[in-house]
């Protein structure tokens, strides 16, 4: 059954730049468009900016360098040192590669409104219209409204790659077989001996398997990060009350694109978060009064749509450490392709991939413009983990510091096309884009003036 229905809706906003998506990618590609004068709405479906690290409460940063340089210069230094400089004392030893929640909350909701982006939560995409190639308006639904939004230029942060999707653009998902990356629900935890606590978790997985104590026999297990550290009694004696984020416990056959698959997830994940209260009580020191006090609001999604861009970065390039005239960004986070499939030789194949290909401290490879400006739609841009990429590169790039470094290149080009006057970003003056980001702290060593 289908039925037809119109109706005629406001628009809402009139702006330079329309962004979608408000996690590390949406908030450096607002924040640093803003910052070129130009006119910017941001459009993020939850209650926080933030995305993985606030919504999927994911505890921890990935690398931000390559043991020798700041890679994520700009942008992510800003949000570096603002987590670091303003995390309260409990949590400051391990910040900011340990994320404190609610600092980073408020460090974004600072950088967006001070830069004077136009923003709303609880607003969702749910259409766009294009003309001859070019976006014309796209469709929002927000607590108590309907309304669009009319931009220059488009930018798609949403991670899903949402918005080049229903603009009728090209895109891969998953794999040959069309599986992607098996999610996580993650949690924050308290009651935790970080003093006696010895690792890897993964050391009794056996023991817990021949105990049933899990419904299902995943062998991959990331683990507890430690958060803040036990504080200490009159006699210098530990008391368990160290906080701890999990990414424990892998949901597979999740498809992030469906309403219904991520509710089924999400119910599957809380509890099988139960089963790792379990397994970390009974079977691993320090955590013997460990209790989840809090389990993310939505799953951590690793891998979902990959857009399709005048240059798809793939496993070659990170292997040949690829340099290119049109470069935005270095980044050198491992090759991390987490099994789609619970098996034995899904997780052989993670750690074959996750331990050989690894960089050596200086190496990174170059991300090109290229790989932003979305084929086949005159004035799209994407950033964040749905960039065109192999699942390879996609493994690598996905994670929060690669998002700042193309989340802010994407606002940067975004700037420089509506700055000339034009909205086709695959026309952009690169060198110009280039020029901008360096001058905001971004990390291109191959860039001449």
């Amino acid at each position: 059954m289908e039925i037809t229905y119109t109706k005629s809706l406001p628009v809402k906003y009139d702006v330079d730049v329309f962004v979608a998506g408000g996690g590390p990618a949406g908030v450096a590609a607002a924040v640093s468009c803003a910052r070129q004068g130009r006119s910017v709405f941001l459009a993020e479906s939850f209650s926080a900016f933030g995305g993985a690290a606030t919504t999927m409460l994911v505890p921890a940063y990935m690398s931000f360098g390559d043991g020798e340089h700041f890679l994520a210069g700009g942008i992510g230094r800003e949000v570096y040192d603002a987590i670091k400089a303003e995390a309260q004392p409990p949590f400051r030893r391990y910040c900011p590669m340990s994320i404190p929640v609610e600092t980073l909350k408020i460090v974004y909701d600072d950088m967006v409104t001070d830069a004077g982006v136009q923003f709303m939560f609880h607003t969702n995409l749910i259409d766009v219209a294009v003309e001859n190639g070019s976006i014309q308006y796209v469709i929002c639904a927000a607590k108590g409204s309907v309304f669009a939004v009319k931009a220059k230029v488009y930018i798609d942060c949403t991670g899903d790659g949402d918005l080049a999707y229903y603009a009728g653009a090209d895109v891969e998902y998953g794999d040959e077989n069309g599986r992607t990356m098996a999610t996580t629900l993650c949690g924050l935890w308290t009651g935790i001996d970080w003093s006696r606590v010895q690792g890897p978790d993964r050391r009794r997985l056996e023991d817990a398997f021949a105990d049933h104590v899990f419904s299902n026999e995943d062998r991959h297990l990331p683990g507890m990060w430690r958060i803040m550290e036990e504080s200490k009694d009159a006699d210098g004696v530990s008391v368990p009350n160290g906080l701890g984020g999990s990414n424990a416990g892998h949901v597979y056959d999740i498809d992030a694109r469906e309403a219904a698959s991520l509710t089924e997830g999400i119910l599957k994940g809380r509890k099988q978060l139960l089963e790792y209260r379990n397994y970390y009580k009974n079977y691993l020191e320090g955590f013997e009064q460990a209790e989840l006090v809090y389990s993310a609001s939505y799953l951590g999604i690793r891998e979902s749509r990959r857009i399709t861009c005048d240059y798809r970065m793939v496993l070659e390039d990170f292997k040949r450490q690829a340099v290119f005239e049109d470069e935005i960004g270095r980044y050198a986070y491992n090759i991390d392709i987490h099994s789609p499939t619970n098996d034995k030789v899904g997780y052989e194949t993670f750690m074959k991939d996750h331990t050989s290909l690894r960089y050596k401290s200086g190496e990174s490879y170059g991300i090109p413009y290229r790989s932003l400006t979305v084929k086949g739609i005159d004035n799209l841009l994407t950033a964040g983990r749905c960039v065109c990429t192999d699942r390879y590169m996609q493994s690598s790039i996905r994670v929060m510091p690669g998002c700042y470094i193309t989340g802010q290149a994407a606002g940067i080009g975004a700037a420089v096309v509506c700055d000339a006057g034009g909205n086709n970003v695959h026309e952009a003056d690169v060198h110009e884009v280039q020029k901008r980001l360096v001058q905001m702290g971004g990390y291109l060593p191959n860039y001449r003036d």
